[in-house]
């Protein structure tokens, strides 16, 4: 009975499309032609190849221009406490001094009364940051999109 049931079901919706010809055409060719108009777009604004990078010795880094350098961040957790002092310490002599921040908005009013030499790090979650420097936002240099 199934059976029987299912080649009347498939009986009367092929009957309905033969007799409404103008909605079955149109049923087609509609995403015929979004999928056209999508490969169109995307032809119109390629991907940017960028081409590979030569490995050069960039030499040492010249600490004398992070003299007196300040880094504020937050939140203050541990996580990252523990990644401010490895880059306070562990990787300049002189040691680059570290201020911890309650919130963004601290971050931001400290960053508009310190000297240039300020740069703010917001901790989004262990594995991720943003730079903020006074007066403007960096975001990542890789840029990715998607279509």
């Amino acid at each position: 009975s199934v059976w029987r049931q299912t080649r009347a079901l498939l009986f009367k919706n092929c009957l309905v499309k033969c007799r409404t010809k103008k909605s079955s055409v149109q049923e087609v060719l509609f995403p015929l032609f979004f999928l056209f108009w999508l490969i169109l777009m995307s032809m119109m604004h390629p991907h940017k190849k960028y081409g590979e990078v030569p490995n050069t010795d960039l030499g040492t880094l010249d600490t004398s221009l992070l003299v007196n350098l300040i880094v504020g961040y937050t939140p203050p957790t541990n996580m990252a406490r523990e990644i401010m002092k490895k880059v306070a310490f562990d990787n300049f002599e002189d040691g680059i001094i570290t201020e911890e921040y309650l919130s963004e908005e601290e971050l931001q009013e400290a960053s508009a009364f310190k000297p240039s030499n300020f740069v703010g790090v917001v901790f989004n979650d262990a594995m991720s940051y943003q730079l903020r420097f006074p007066d403007s936002v960096t975001m990542s240099s890789l840029y990715m999109e998607s279509r």
